[in-house]
């Protein structure tokens, strides 16, 4: 018998596992029976991130109708596409997708039961759908592989480089002929920049915390009424600011005018800026009302493969940006044209024709727009996107706090319209650029300086801002916040600074010249960055202090970026491991966001052919092949149930 370990029984995991199941019967023999031991102290499925065990305050920024674990037709895989439903159609008809489990908690069985496939749901009912996703792979692995699940955690990982491995948990050791890291969202010790702000409030007695994921944030040492600054008005912004207001008690409420927050006397008073100074945009709520853009058209395999043969070394923004912005393009206008023609003032076809030789930034395109489309609003506009608040100055903190709150207002009630759906065109011709992302990346054609500055730094940040953002009715919240004298915006280009003559945090932006806001507390709203020489996880901390994991660092003569991520072959995952020569661990894996391979959803909205479902594939039938050769490892296995649990 074979042994397999996963180390990580997240959505990752899970998600191999479920290629695994899927590919088995026909890579891996009757006669060649595999055990996989299943290695996690959070419950298997959710893991961590997405466990029961968070508040309910606590929800996804997509729709139930666009979340999946499995593969569909849009899928272009080596193994089989085996189709299962979405979050949304589970919720539905639980009973029709055994093995089914109704939830303990009535009050998230109630959810469910509601949960409507336009709805935004909690993280607790992605975990109901997460722990029915993993016992379905498990109860569809073939009869000869059977599976325990270790609720601990992995303390390191040895063994020879090609010979039996070892995996260390708490009170014993698996040894495994293949072992995978799936380790989902890690942390890692701060950031050296925010050291001297931590020991500037510890120093003066202060409160400060540093990047955290928000369901493990400790918000307790902030008082009620005490001024805290959040930088960053991204998700973990969102999420932070719920756990400090609804989640210490306050309520909202539907009037005549809106909605209106009535506080509960334990809130702090929140002081947010950013770099762009705005909220991310809200997600859409609603569908496409055209047909689908054929995507991808400019920024496919092709494109990719061509740029890739240049033989100068490649800049994203200067080389591969221009095409990836004209296909964001084609699905913002294909959707304005095919379901708004009577704001378009040109046939499709003609338009088409048109585009299709145009250079993204060349005048012949803008003037190609601006005669089809009348209406500017209709008209994509980047650069006013990415920064609405550029060149903004105000007289005064209330001048921005009722500017901002116009903005946000007209961005919930845009994203809300179906008559602005040409939005959600874009949104989803922006994740179809991720289906050819990961290879650019993994091609080291980009120049070191263009993956840390470009890739790793704009092109992520710009991404999140336009399309993951929260639900709607998340920023109609923020806006009643604000109206209620909770939350105050600090405008763009906000700078934090530390006081020592008072122990105070300083925030200033030229939004507003010349004002200042002091508090006692900050809060880096921000999600922690993983960084494999500062990694908290003990199986990477040992294998990186050995020697036997390499960071992924891209060099050349102007720049050295370390992206703090583990170096995985890219197309099936092995580590890449310095005391082979930089060589694939034959016996060793990684999958996750903590890798090169740069695919950080683990589960994806249907029919966008998910890089990530591609990837758990590669590696399941790469390793299948190699199980299917391996002899016993030897030990004590499980009895003759197909699951077990130590």
């Amino acid at each position: 018998m074979s042994t397999l370990v996963i180390v990580g029984a997240g959505p990752r995991g899970t998600g191999l596992l479920e290629r695994i199941a899927a590919n088995a019967p026909e890579l891996l023999p009757a006669d060649a029976p595999l055990h996989i031991h299943l290695v996690d102290p959070y419950p298997p499925g959710g893991g961590r991130i997405w466990r029961y065990a968070q508040s309910p305050l606590l929800r996804m920024n997509s729709m139930a109708e666009d979340v999946t674990m499995f593969t569909d037709t849009s899928s272009t895989l080596e193994g089989p596409v085996r189709p299962g439903p979405s979050l949304a159609a589970w919720a539905a008809e639980p009973e029709r997708y055994p093995p089914y489990r109704p939830p303990a908690d009535p009050g998230l069985a109630q959810e469910l039961r509601a949960l409507g496939p336009a709805d935004f749901p909690t993280r607790r009912a992605q975990s109901a759908y997460l722990d029915w996703v993993f016992r379905r792979a498990v109860a569809d692995l073939p009869a000869h592989v059977t599976v325990t699940v270790h609720r601990d955690t992995a303390r390191a990982v040895s063994g020879p480089d090609d010979g039996v491995q070892r995996v260390r948990l708490s009170d014993r050791v698996l040894t495994a002929d293949q072992v995978v890291l799936t380790l989902g969202h890690l942390d890692s010790s701060p950031e050296p920049q925010y050291q001297g702000t931590a020991e500037f409030a510890a120093r003066h007695g202060r409160f400060h915390l540093p990047p955290a994921f928000s369901s493990d944030a400790g918000l307790d040492g902030l008082r009620p009424g005490e001024p805290v600054i959040l930088r960053g008005l991204g998700l973990a912004f969102v999420d932070l600011v719920a756990l400090l207001t609804e989640g210490r008690g306050g309520r909202f409420e539907e009037t005549p005018d809106g909605l209106r927050y009535l506080p509960s006397g334990r809130e702090p008073v929140i002081h947010a800026g950013s770099r762009r100074g705005v909220p991310y945009h809200s997600k859409t709520h609603y569908r496409l009302q055209g047909p689908p853009a054929p995507l991808p058209r400019y920024f496919g395999a092709d494109a990719v493969d061509a740029l890739t043969a240049r033989p100068e070394p490649l800049e994203l923004r200067r080389d591969v940006w221009p095409l990836m912005a004209k296909e964001i393009g084609f699905g913002h206008y294909h959707e304005l044209f095919h379901a708004h023609p009577e704001r378009t003032a040109l046939p499709w076809a003609e338009f088409l024709a048109a585009y299709d030789p145009l250079d993204w930034y060349g005048p012949e395109r803008v003037a190609l727009v601006a005669a089809a489309v009348p209406d500017p609003a209709d008209r994509l506009d980047f650069e006013r996107l990415d920064r609405p608040l550029a060149g903004l100055r105000l007289a005064d903190g209330d001048r921005l706090q009722q500017h901002l709150r116009a903005y946000v207002r007209a961005d919930a009630d845009r994203r809300a319209d179906p008559a602005h759906s040409a939005d959600l065109g874009a949104f989803l011709a922006l994740l179809s650029l991720y289906g050819q992302l990961p290879r650019l990346a993994a091609s080291g054609r980009l120049t070191a300086r263009s993956v840390a500055e470009e890739l790793d730094g704009w092109w992520n940040g710009f991404f999140s801002f336009l399309a993951s953002g929260p639900p709607g009715f998340r920023l109609r919240q923020l806006l009643a916040l604000s109206e209620a004298g909770v939350v105050h915006f600090l405008g763009a280009d906000a700078t934090v600074t530390a006081d020592e003559s008072d122990g105070t945090f300083r925030a200033a932006s030229p939004t507003v010249p010349g004002r200042t806001v002091r508090a006692t507390a900050l809060i880096e709203a921000y999600l922690p960055r993983h960084a494999l020489d500062r990694t908290a996880d003990p199986v990477l901390h040992r294998l990186h202090r050995a020697g036997r994991v390499a960071e992924e660092v891209t060099a050349d003569a102007g720049h050295v970026h370390r992206s703090g991520l583990v170096a995985v072959t890219p197309a099936d995952g092995r580590l890449l491991d310095p005391g082979l020569g930089g060589a694939p661990h034959p016996r060793r894996t990684a999958l996750g966001p903590h890798t090169s391979a740069r695919s950080y959803a683990a589960f994806a909205r249907p029919y966008t052919n998910a890089p990530g479902f591609r990837q758990n594939d590669a590696a399941a039938r790469a390793l299948l092949r190699v199980l299917a050769g391996d002899g016993p490892t030897g030990g004590a296995q499980p009895g003759p149930s197909s699951i077990a649990v130590a």
